[in-house]
């Protein structure tokens, strides 16, 4: 069963869908790894990005984006963030299990040292 079908399975059965923010970590900024790429090889890297969200199906909320230069803001002012925060991606699925099971074999996890973050959102108390 694929992370496509589970989303659809749960919708039949009128189960509610959690929504899951999933984040993608690697060694190396997104925008240094497009500068770094050749036309040829962010073709292909797109079409695995393509191919890998045409299984996920459904199951995807927003496909994304990568993401830029960031900074991190606190009480006491700001700096450059250093987290390796590339991009992100919201799924919907019945239950963590099905996101992780939507992300099984995700091109991202080609690059050495990369790794995929996902966590569940959360209703707001009172909204």
């Amino acid at each position: 069963m694929t992370g496509a079908d589970s989303a659809a399975g749960a919708r039949q059965m009128g189960q509610a869908m959690k929504k899951f923010v999933v984040l993608y970590i690697a060694p190396q900024s997104a925008q240094a790894q497009m500068a770094e790429s050749t036309p040829e090889a962010a073709q292909e890297g797109m079409k695995a990005w393509m191919a890998w969200a045409e299984r996920a199906g459904e199951g995807i909320v927003d496909l994304g984006t990568p993401l830029g230069e960031g900074k991190e803001i606190t009480a006491t002012g700001t700096s450059g963030t250093t987290t390796g925060l590339g991009g992100y991606t919201i799924l919907q699925a019945e239950d963590l299990a099905g996101a992780e099971a939507l992300l099984e074999g995700h091109p991202h996890l080609m690059m050495p040292g990369a790794s995929i973050q996902v966590y569940e959102t959360l209703d707001i108390p009172g909204m």
